[in-house]
């Protein structure tokens, strides 16, 4: 049975505590008037200008209605900034609670497919898994509060959710059936509810199967809503990744966007599992953990790298190529105003993986799976921020306070629930009838 330490359980808190405190801190500094706007873009001039330039507005809101210089006159520059700026601790938030949300969806994802493709060589790993997962409760219930909160326009996230944009977009009240407040919650309800729902049920036979291990009566449960969930999800997470990242750009849309953010979470939930195993292997756990193991978790880190490598390209290609005004704006958007963000996630999430795990040693060197690990969670960090700021925040981005802060709020909140669910059951699953192939396997 895993023991928590006090040193990482006083670790995570103090995470918890400075990112709670530096986004406080994020959302009190940010302007409320259109006058603290200007005063800030001058003493920005003053000082020669740097990396969030606040005085171009060609971005996305600025194409979908949120500054018509027409109707506002020569203050509609400033509004326009004054909207960006106020969404930026906001969409700090949402870039890290959809980040580490999005981890333990992949896990659990992951998870059933080990179930319904009866895998022999991963039930070792399931306690893991399993304890992962256990972040989609308070994870999902704090996403689902900035969502609804968006979804009312309490922010400027969302440009849809803001009624004086709609009323002079055409394009947007086309959608209006779909991208209205109150179906947006609706669909949260159920996308959140049915993965929370299936975890629920997944970890009950789990547990049951531990206390009856001479019998396949709750193995064969877990196979069944398995299939059933793994149906459910690719739908699910297909129409989750279009309400919660590609409305952000809702006159721009992509028919590969739901399998994009699917290889996202699928590759950051995997290599959480791996580094996890490895943290966990070093304290003296998980001897029946071995080598192999590791490998086959290094071998899906690298197979689905390229996998997200391919349908990145395929995307953008294609867009670029055709070169439609409205479908290219969003890459044009991101290299110009993003271009180390951009750029640098496609050396982390596509270069440096291929680079380091396609020799199949590595794959068992510890030290190297963690290296390349971390850099690919860092990558998929980025394509969320990548994804969500160029809407939201435009060019008055930058890495301060709120960015910082948010990544250490979750990622503490993230270590002490996962490894709270460590303790609450044995790490192997003895009743799994696999467990003696998985214990015994070798690549």
């Amino acid at each position: 049975m895993y023991t928590l330490s006090s040193k990482l359980r006083v670790f995570s808190i103090i995470l918890v505590v400075i990112g709670a405190i530096g986004l406080t801190i994020g959302f009190l500094s940010t302007p409320n008037t259109i006058e603290e706007v200007k005063e800030m873009m001058a003493a920005h001039d003053a000082h020669g200008g740097g990396h969030g330039n606040t005085n171009a507005t060609a971005n996305t809101h600025a194409t979908e209605g949120h500054g018509n210089e027409d109707a506002h006159g020569g203050d509609a520059h400033y509004e326009h900034t004054l909207h960006q700026l106020q969404n930026k601790p906001w969409a700090a938030l949402y870039v890290a609670a959809f980040f580490f949300f999005m981890i333990a969806l992949g896990v659990l994802a992951f998870y059933a497919i080990q179930f319904a493709a009866q895998a022999g060589w991963s039930p070792v790993l399931f306690r893991v898994m399993e304890a992962i997962t256990a972040y989609l409760v308070p994870g999902g219930i704090i996403l689902f509060v900035i969502l609804a909160l968006s979804g009312f326009h309490i922010n400027h996230l969302f440009v849809w959710a803001d009624p004086e944009v709609v009323a002079h977009d055409k394009l947007l009240q086309g959608k209006a059936s779909w991208l209205n407040s109150g179906w947006f919650i609706i669909r949260a309800i159920v996308f959140l509810g049915g993965w929370l729902l299936y975890r629920h049920f997944a970890i009950k036979y789990s547990r049951k199967q531990d206390e009856d291990p001479n019998g396949n009566k709750w193995y064969k449960k877990s196979f069944k809503i398995a299939a059933g969930f793994l149906v459910f999800f690719i739908y699910t997470e297909s129409m989750a990744s279009w309400d919660w990242i590609m409305s952000f750009d809702p006159h721009w849309f992509s028919t590969l966007f739901g399998w994009y953010v699917f290889a996202s979470l699928f590759v950051s939930g995997i290599t959480t599992i791996a580094l996890i195993t490895i943290y966990l292997k070093s304290k003296g756990y998980l001897e029946f953990v071995n080598d192999s193991h590791i490998h086959d978790l290094a071998k899906f880190m690298f197979g689905i790298s390229i996998f997200w490598t391919y349908l990145w390209f395929s995307q953008f290609m294609l867009i670029w190529y055709s070169n439609i005004p409205e479908e290219v704006t969003y890459f044009i958007t991101r290299i110009e105003d993003y271009k180390l963000p951009f750029f640098g996630m496609l050396v982390m999430n596509f270069l440096f993986p291929i680079l380091v795990l396609m020799n199949s040693d590595y794959k068992r060197v510890n030290w190297f799976v963690v290296m390349a690990g971390v850099i690919i969670l860092c990558g998929h960090y980025i394509d969320i921020f990548n994804m969500v700021m160029p809407a939201t925040v435009g060019e008055s981005w930058f890495i301060g306070v709120s960015e910082i802060s948010a990544v250490l709020l979750f990622l503490g909140l993230f270590l002490l629930i996962v490894f709270k669910a460590l303790t609450k059951a044995p790490l192997l699953a003895k009743g799994n009838p696999y467990i003696e192939e998985s214990k015994h396997f070798h690549y």
